[in-house]
C-alpha cells in the first residue's frame, strides 16, 4: 500500500470511529445527557460530544493497531503451519475458544446468584452476527479463502481490544466501545484489498509516466550537448 493510501486509511478509520462513538454514545448514554438536551445547555451538549468524538479517536487508534498487528500475526501464521486450511482450522478453534471466555468469564466473574445467562450471550452474539456478515461481504468482494481470516480478525481482534472495557463491565461503555470498534474493524478489513488495488494502479501509473518522460530528458540531455 502507497503511502498516501495508508493516511487515507488512518483518518477515515479516525472519523469511522468517532462517528460512530458519538452517535451510538449519545443513545446509550441518553440518560446521563438528557437534562442538558431538556434544559437547552448548549455548552455541555457541545461539550459531552466533542468529547464522545475524543473517546471514539482513542478507539479507532485501538482498533488500527489490532488491525496492523493482525496482519502480522496472519503472515506468522501462514509461514509456522505453511498450510492455509490447517491456519484456518487454528483460527477457527480460537474464534470459538474466544467467544467461548467472552460468556463463560463475564457471567463467572460477574453475574450475581440467580442471574439469567442472557444478558451475558448478548455480546456475543451481537459480535458473532456482525463479525459474520462483515467476513461474507468480504469474501463476496475477493475470495472465499477470505471469510474465515475476516471473521477471526473481526471476532478474536475485537476481543483484544475490548478487554479494558470488559474488566470493568460497565454496560453503557461495553456496547458503546464494541460498537465502535466493529465499526472500525469492519471498515478496514473491508476497505483493504480496494486500497491495496488503488494502490497497485498508481504505481502502474508512475511507471508508465516515468517510462514517457524518460525520452523526452534525454532528448534534453542530446540537445545541451550539440550546443
Amino acid at each position: 500500500m502507497t503511502s498516501r493510501n495508508l493516511v487515507k486509511l488512518f483518518w477515515n478509520t479516525l472519523l469511522v470511529g468517532g462517528i460512530t462513538t458519538a452517535i451510538v454514545g449519545l443513545f446509550v448514554r441518553w440518560h446521563e445527557l438528557q437534562p442538558f438536551f431538556a434544559d437547552f445547555k448548549i455548552i455541555d451538549i457541545i461539550s459531552a460530544i466533542v468529547w464522545l468524538i475524543v473517546m471514539g479517536f482513542l478507539f479507532s487508534v485501538i482498533s488500527q493497531m489490532g488491525f496492523f498487528a493482525y496482519l502480522t500475526i496472519h503472515r506468522f501464521g501462514l509461514g509456522i503451519f505453511k498450510s492455509v486450511s490447517l491456519w484456518n482450522a487454528v483460527q477457527v478453534v480460537l474464534i470459538l475458544f474466544g467467544l467461548f471466555d467472552l460468556v463463560y468469564l463475564r457471567y463467572s466473574n460477574f453475574a450475581k446468584s440467580g442471574d439469567p445467562l442472557l444478558p451475558f450471550l448478548v455480546p456475543a452474539l451481537l459480535l458473532a452476527v456482525v463479525s459474520l456478515v462483515v467476513a461474507w461481504l468480504k469474501s463476496k468482494e475477493t475470495n472465499r479463502d477470505a471469510f474465515i481470516p475476516a471473521l477471526f480478525f473481526m471476532i478474536v481482534a475485537t476481543l483484544v481490544e475490548w478487554v479494558p472495557v470488559l474488566r470493568i463491565n460497565s454496560s453503557s461503555w461495553l456496547y458503546t466501545m464494541v460498537i465502535a470498534l466493529l465499526a472500525c474493524n469492519a471498515y478496514q478489513i473491508l476497505v483493504l484489498h480496494k486500497l491495496n488495488a488503488k494502490s497497485a494502479q498508481e504505481r502502474q501509473q508512475k511507471k508508465i509516466q516515468n517510462a514517457n518522460k524518460a525520452p523526452e530528458h534525454q532528448k534534453k540531455k542530446v540537445k545541451k550537448s550539440t550546443v
